[in-house]
């Protein structure tokens, strides 16, 4: 069994699709959210900004939806989450055998709701995973629920990466080479990673050494990570 491990969007939509609020969707990790909950509760005003990274008057609105979430209505997590890496995943466009893959697959690891599955239906949300030791928090949660996978592709930054231990997990990373330096795409590396998730997912691979032969925008695989010389 594989398991592809992404990372949320900063940016979602906050159009619901679904009537259903989030209490009635039976997550498996209600119990976690619930004491996350329970965390956030006891916050007090004056660290609101410290958490969500705004100015005061938004990081209430923020927190105050967030107190909220379990009576919050819902989309489906591809549907909710956006940004550059999603679009170049583009899953809408994907037939219905390599949407199914990617349903069965990709797990998103999400600080405030836990592990998250494409069709997952969530609430609108703000909370990082590097607010309130949330990496720490999941570590045991997420190891326990992966131990059994026989391979695990891991896409994440590095405080997500922190949220799980596996021995099966194999890191993919792109990096610029310039001057012979290799240095971290960051940003720009997040169009390249949603389009290698599409070719995982489009060719249904599950073994390494058919994964590493993803080629695009330049990028090739040099036995650590995929590089782009510039």
């Amino acid at each position: 069994m594989m398991k592809i491990l992404i990372p949320p969007s900063e940016g979602k939509s906050k159009i619901n699709i679904s009537n259903i609020e989030f209490i009635e969707t039976k997550n498996i990790f209600f119990d976690e959210i619930k004491k996350i909950l329970e965390i956030l509760s006891s916050v007090k005003n004056e660290e609101l900004v410290k958490i969500y990274g705004t100015s005061f008057d938004k990081s209430k609105i923020i927190h105050d939806e967030n107190l909220n979430i379990l009576n919050n209505k819902c989309s489906q997590a591809i549907e909710r989450y956006t940004g550059v890496v999603y679009n170049n995943f583009d899953f809408k466009s994907l037939d219905e055998s390599s949407k199914k893959f990617a349903e069965d697959k990709i797990l998103i690891t999400s600080g405030f709701l836990g592990l998250v599955k494409l069709n997952d239906l969530i609430p609108n949300y703000k909370l990082k995973m590097n607010s309130l030791k949330l990496s720490a928090f999941w570590k045991p949660i997420f190891s326990n629920y992966l131990k059994d996978e026989d391979f695990i592709l891991d896409l994440l930054p590095t405080i997500h990466k922190k949220s799980y231990e596996s021995k099966k997990s194999v890191e993919i990373d792109f990096k610029f080479i310039k001057n012979n330096k290799s240095i971290s795409a960051g940003h720009n590396g997040k169009a390249i990673k949603g389009k290698f998730i599409r070719f995982v997912v489009e060719n249904k691979l599950e073994k390494l050494d058919e994964i590493i032969e993803f080629k695009q925008d330049g990028f090739a695989w040099d036995g650590k990570h995929f590089v782009k010389n510039i």
